[in-house]
């Protein structure tokens, strides 16, 4: 694991942010912050990114104790805040050659990795403008190549698409990817679940500061085996046939359509199938009902 948080206990004054907070986050993965307004998700990224102090608990990024060693930790993490800020009067290429120095890159070294942060950004283009110029998309773009200038493993984004157009939002998204497929591990915040679902691998949920859910969301689908069948007509006595298959449950039929769901592996399915086709049932569409990061998380949160 890249990183691991064990009993993880912040408090503001009167205020007990982050209570027993306890997870871990794979290399390679990004991974969905979620939680309603007040949850603790500022808090727990500014833990990580070794900015805040905790009242209690471990943090262990890549080997290293961030809350020990903090400055080391900043060497291995990119952090977008929320409300981030850019030297308007700096050009681009200005304001990352001092965030380039600021993390310890050598003078020589800060063009090369200008030019690799800007080519990753799709900002190379832009070097020569100040921040002033630029739409709110492309000065996020500017902050990202910021935060990750120094070629992090771990990059954490608090709310990144806020104020972001539609079009701006689906650019962000490609560019998450290609920042995992770089190498890098991302933790991103939002408000946003379709946005996130286009991205993310694994879901966070925080609630009155505890995490009451940590799952992949492949394997939160992999184990759903919620199914719907369609046929080209309604079929007589359907109920009857599928309550012959111990299988299934919670069948519910709705003229030509059925939902349920099965206890099996993929030759449980297969053995549905050729069952159904046997009885000749005028079959048109099997398809499984996966749940969405909206459905997970409604799910979570409203236990």
């Amino acid at each position: 694991m890249l990183v691991t948080v064990e009993n993880l206990i912040f408090e503001y004054t009167g205020f007990r942010a982050l209570n027993n907070v306890s997870f871990s986050i794979a290399a390679g993965s990004i991974t969905a912050l979620v939680g309603p307004n007040g949850a603790g998700k500022t808090t727990l990224m500014r833990c990580l990114a070794g900015l805040e102090q905790p009242l209690e608990g471990t943090i262990a990024l890549d080997g290293i104790d961030v809350l020990e060693e903090p400055r080391l930790c900043h060497r291995k993490v990119g952090y977008l805040s929320d409300f981030f800020g850019l030297y308007d009067r700096l050009t681009v290429e200005q304001c990352l050659h001092f965030v380039a120095r600021a993390q310890g890159i050598e003078a020589a070294d800060c063009p090369a990795a200008i030019k690799l942060a800007s080519q990753r950004l799709q900002i190379s283009d832009r070097l020569n403008a100040t921040p002033m110029q630029l739409s709110r998309g492309l000065r996020q773009r500017v902050a990202i190549a910021q935060a990750i200038i120094h070629q992090p493993k771990l990059v954490l984004l608090d709310e990144p698409a806020s104020g972001l157009d539609p079009e701006a939002r689906h650019a962000l998204a490609e560019l998450f990817l290609e920042l995992q497929r770089q190498g890098m591990t991302l933790l991103v915040s939002s408000h946003i679940l379709a946005e996130l679902e286009a991205y993310s691998s694994n879901m966070l949920i925080l609630r009155n500061g505890q995490v009451i859910e940590n799952i992949s969301i492949a394997q939160n689908n992999a184990i759903n085996k919620t199914f719907r069948i369609r046929f080209v007509h309604p079929v007589p006595e359907l109920a009857m046939l599928l309550g012959n298959f111990p299988y299934l449950s919670h069948i519910a039929i709705q003229n030509e359509q059925v939902q349920f769901q099965l206890t099996g592996d993929e030759q449980v399915q297969h053995q549905l199938l050729k069952d159904l086709f046997a009885h000749n049932l005028p079959i048109c569409e099997f398809s499984p009902v996966l749940t969405n990061l909206q459905d997970a998380y409604l799910s979570k949160v409203q236990q």
